[in-house]
């Protein structure tokens, strides 16, 4: 490395853990009971929500950034919060990149049940809690896959986090931003720690899920 020191790789290695910690909590706790509520129950206009959770699921990630800048800046309806190039700004724009995904992927891994699996339960005079806990347990595999799948687009965002966050040194300067600025300035030494960096905790995170999904299976 040429001018980034150890204690700055750790700076910005935190930021990113505490940015992503926080928009992927907000996201699995929003969007697993609305995947699961999305995929048992029957309602007029659930296929319109469906789709837009799919399309959602597909949104680049500059329109999210564009539009929650548009939102949070000055002369926006939400300027008067001062959130603009914070880390909750970023939160806010890896939340609504996060939370599509997280719905999506949890409603699938419920709808792939079958109808014939929630009359088995009824049959079992299963409900409330029990049944909830069970639906769990069937779709334990799908439902950490989309918390998985939730990581990783949140890890490895950058362009709505430079767009709403500005890349600020010691204050909004995650991994991918670093990495990116490096490589413009032709640092390369010091966008491949940064990269290197981002790998690793990615596998740790990812490895850490992926265990605790797989354990217990027979």
């Amino acid at each position: 490395m040429n001018d980034l020191a150890v204690a700055s790789l750790a700076e910005i290695a935190l930021r990113t853990l505490a940015v992503s910690a926080s928009a992927l909590a907000v996201a699995v706790a929003i969007g697993l009971p609305l995947g699961i509520a999305l995929g048992r129950r029957r309602f007029r206009g659930r296929g319109a929500a469906v789709s837009l959770v799919n399309t959602a699921m597909g949104l680049p990630p500059v329109v999210v950034g564009l539009v929650v800048a548009l939102l949070l800046w000055r002369s926006g309806p939400l300027g008067g919060l001062g959130l603009m190039y914070t880390p909750t700004a970023m939160v806010i724009a890896q939340l609504l990149i996060a939370l599509p995904l997280v719905v999506g992927l949890s409603h699938a891994a419920v709808g792939a049940l079958g109808p014939e699996w929630h009359l088995q339960v009824r049959a079992l005079g299963l409900s409330g809690m029990r049944s909830l806990w069970l639906l769990l347990r069937e779709t334990r595999l799908g439902l950490l896959a989309a918390v998985i799948a939730a990581l990783g687009g949140i890890l490895s965002e950058v362009g709505a986090v430079m767009m709403v966050g500005g890349n600020l040194e010691g204050e909004t300067r995650v991994l991918t931003t670093g990495i990116l600025m490096y490589t413009q300035m032709g640092r390369f030494d010091d966008a491949l720690a940064l990269s290197a960096l981002l790998l690793g905790l990615t596998l740790v995170l990812t490895g850490t899920l992926t265990a605790l999904q797989q354990s217990g299976r027979r």
